[in-house]
């Protein structure tokens, strides 16, 4: 079967093969510590080759008053690196749901080995994701510990439904050659920072002095 390519002027964030890529998501409005403390302990935890930073065009779940431009441009800034690639890749493939861009990229790069990667304030609510139960069938996923996340991530409707799937943390250097559904839950030093709160922040800085 012939594998569909993408147009000429769009480009996957790096050459695939059989590397073990990680793929995270969201507005990154805007991106922060936090975000770059998930992504290096995924990498070093997982043994992955890559990260993708795929920077939503708009996240259906959240409402971002940044443009795609800015907020691509900033995360760039702050978490691009050698092997953190940051792409607008959802923009040109014209995906706005999670399960459709991994379908697409399953296709698009068949030997590459694809991690999702969350925090752990996100497993929370992954059950409200569209088909999340075909993201997790797809495509094994590494979550990393957030602050205040911890009791709930044993709780959450995707932690029980999958709780046989649940690999050890000491398996996680192998998790990107695990068959889907795969999961593991890393617990590691957390870092405080969100999103929400640095927005919070400059909205109060720009408000002028009465």
């Amino acid at each position: 079967m012939m594998t569909r390519r993408l147009p000429a002027r769009t480009r996957l964030p790096s050459l695939t093969g059989d590397l073990a890529i990680g793929i995270m998501g969201g507005s990154f409005d805007p991106a922060h510590s936090g975000h770059a403390h998930v992504i290096e302990t995924a990498k070093r935890a997982a043994g992955l080759d890559r990260v993708w930073v795929l920077v939503s065009p708009g996240n259906p779940l959240k409402k971002t008053q940044t443009a795609l431009v800015d907020r691509l441009a900033s995360t760039r800034r702050r978490l691009g690196n050698r092997t953190t690639q940051v792409s607008d890749l959802e923009s040109r493939l014209s995906t706005r749901y999670t399960i459709h861009t991994l379908r697409r990229l399953k296709r698009l790069a068949p030997k590459a080995r694809f991690v999702w990667i969350m925090g752990g304030d996100n497993l929370r609510d992954f059950h409200t994701w569209k088909n999340w139960r075909e993201i997790a069938r797809l495509v094994p996923i590494i979550v990393i510990a957030r602050p205040g996340a911890n009791p709930k991530a044993g709780l959450s409707r995707f932690a029980r439904q999958f709780a046989a799937n649940r690999l050890p943390q000491s398996a996680s250097r192998t998790l990107a050659a695990h068959t889907a559904p795969a999961w593991v839950y890393i617990t590691a030093p957390l870092d405080p920072v969100s999103s929400t709160e640095l927005r919070a922040k400059m909205m109060f800085n720009a408000i002028p002095p009465i």
